[in-house]
This record gives structure tokens, C-alpha cells and sequence, in this order.
């Protein structure tokens, strides 16, 4: 029986960053999960096909475990419809193995506050996404401490890097626009400071979570590199492709007009107001704890993502 395998249910960017970090810190035996059983581009990672919402697949997939990392979330219309029984079945799974859970969360559930995010904020969310992910979060919790599994909570802001397309405002139409030479569409005020997070650094601190056993039964922010504005963060962009791009901001008025015709619209209506006004997430509670936790650069981590995209694009035009 092996007892070293770590599990990570998703895989998105954040599971395949993931599973490069558990690499580099020399995890050998890591096993992938998703609802299609392939993984294009990695024939060296053991890939599971399974539905993580359905209990007996999870208990079945995790067995042996040691981490158990839930990285899986559905798609973003369908938060409060499916995430819950996806949640409870890698919950299922973690607990069956006696494994550590380490859940993968964002900041959703504090609702809009006027002060720098800290793990110690109530769960405030208006919003049905938000309302979903505090009660995902509550149930982990509560289980950690009735003794039914051991469980870490690491969240992280809007995140960009390597595989981040659909998933983050900071993706697709940020990065592949700009070097499609194509206007970069962003949200609010791009002028107020707003936490990014490199998606490599949200799988470090993953790592790490499920790496300490201090880290049971608490949440923690994931560090970040210092939190510049949107503004800042795009002329990175512009200056690392050497030509600045037109950027299309929409502000609420557009997006609620928007909302009552395209279902996206009214999803990101309800999160609107991360960018109007400083989104700013402090992370000391990790550095106390775990020590200086080394982020990327955000110059270097744009340069690392525009690479990726590149490469992307390339291989995208050579097929046409």
C-alpha cells in the first residue's frame, strides 16, 4: 500500500500547475482526475477518469491517498447547482483514505469589504457564487473539527499565468487579445489597487499546505507579489510585447445592461464591485506561519505567461 500518492481532483490550470510544482518538489506518485481520463501533453502522470461528485467515485479514486487536492470546480454558471455534491464527494473521498483535503478556494464568500482581505473577515457574500463557496467552506471546516477529515483551505485572488484562458478576468481576453493585437477587455477601475495572483504561486502555496500539518483546520491566504493596479499590470503586458494595446473597460452600468441579455454578464454582475474599489488581500498570516514564501515577480510572471500563450498561438496557427 502506498501511502505518498497525492490526488488532485481538476484538471484546469491551477491542477496542472499543481501537479508541476508536486514535481518539483519530487512527488512521485501524483494521480490526476477529471471527467475525461486524458491528459494531453503528460504521458508520465496516471489519469483517472471519474465524476468527483458522485461519492463511491471518489472514495474509489482517493484510496491510498495521503493529500487529496480539490482543485475541481464546474463550470461558472452552475456554482450553486453543482459545486456543492462535487465538494462533498472529494470530501467523501479524503475522508475514506484518511487523507489530508486540500481545498482551493477564492475570496468570493467575504463579500465587499472596505479594508484589506484577511482570513479573519465574516462571510458576508450577497451573491449566490459567493454564498455557495462560504457554504463549501463552513462544511470543510466543520468537518476538520468533528474529526472526519483533515482538511486546509488555501485561497488566492484573480489568478493569471500558464493555462489560464476562460477561467480568470485576467486570461483569454487579456492576454491572447494583446498578442492577437486585438483590444484587451478588462473591468471597472483599472486605476485602484487589486491583488493578482501568478497561478504557479497559488500551486506553490498549495504544495505547501498540504506539505504542513500546522496547516490543518485553518484557512490561509496564498501569497501574491505586491498588489499593483490593473493599470500597472497591463503595461507589464504592453512593455513585455513592446507595443501597448487599446484597452475596453466596462463599467457596471454596461455590464447590468449586458446582464439582462447574456447570462455571463449577470454571473459578473454579482462581482462587480471587486473592481471598482481597492481588492487588496493580505497574506501575513501565511508568512508567519511558513516563512518568507517566495512569489514571482509580476514582470517575470507576465513574461512567463506571455511566453506560454505564444507558444499556444503558434501551434494553433501552424494547424491552420
Amino acid at each position: 500500500m502506498n501511502k505518498n500518492t497525492h490526488v488532485i481532483f481538476g484538471t484546469g490550470p491551477l491542477g496542472m500547475a499543481l501537479l508541476r510544482e508536486l514535481k518539483l518538489r519530487g512527488v512521485q506518485d501524483i494521480r490526476m482526475v477529471n471527467r475525461s481520463g486524458q491528459l494531453p501533453g503528460d504521458d508520465k502522470v496516471q489519469v483517472i477518469r471519474g465524476d468527483a461528485s458522485q461519492g463511491s467515485d471518489a472514495i474509489e479514486i482517493c484510496k491510498d491517498a495521503s493529500v487529496v487536492y480539490h482543485c475541481a470546480q464546474p463550470g461558472y454558471l452552475n456554482w450553486p447547482k453543482q459545486f456543492p455534491a462535487l465538494t462533498k464527494g472529494i470530501l467523501e473521498g479524503a475522508a475514506a483514505a484518511n487523507a489530508k483535503l486540500i481545498y482551493a478556494d477564492n475570496l468570493y464568500m467575504y463579500g465587499r469589504v472596505n479594508t484589506p482581505l484577511k482570513e479573519s473577515l465574516p462571510y458576508r457574500a450577497e451573491g449566490e457564487k459567493g454564498k455557495t463557496r462560504a457554504r463549501m467552506a463552513e462544511e470543510l471546516m466543520n468537518a476538520h473539527k468533528i474529526g472526519k477529515v483533515r482538511v486546509a483551505i488555501g485561497r488566492a485572488s484573480d489568478f493569471y499565468g500558464p493555462g489560464v484562458l476562460k477561467q480568470s478576468f485576467m486570461g483569454e481576453r487579456v492576454f491572447g487579445f494583446a498578442l492577437s493585437g486585438k483590444s484587451v477587455d478588462v473591468l471597472g477601475n483599472v486605476d485602484v489597487p487589486h491583488t493578482y495572483t501568478y497561478i504557479d504561486d497559488f500551486a506553490r502555496g498549495l504544495a505547501t499546505l498540504g506539505q504542513e500539518d500546522r496547516a490543518l483546520g485553518e484557512v490561509w491566504h496564498i501569497p501574491s507579489a505586491d498588489t499593483i493596479t490593473t493599470r500597472q499590470l497591463l503595461q507589464l503586458l504592453f512593455d513585455e510585447l513592446g507595443s501597448d494595446c487599446k484597452v475596453r473597460t466596462s463599467s457596471r452600468g454596461v455590464v447590468s445592461i449586458l446582464s439582462l441579455f447574456h447570462p455571463m454578464m449577470k454571473e459578473i454582475k454579482e462581482i462587480f464591485y471587486e473592481f471598482e474599489r481597492p481588492f487588496v488581500v493580505d497574506h501575513i498570516k501565511f508568512v508567519r506561519e511558513f516563512g518568507d514564501h517566495a512569489t514571482t515577480p509580476h514582470k517575470e510572471a507576465v513574461r512567463h505567461t506571455v511566453s506560454w500563450y505564444r507558444n499556444i498561438l503558434a501551434k494553433k496557427n501552424g494547424k491552420q
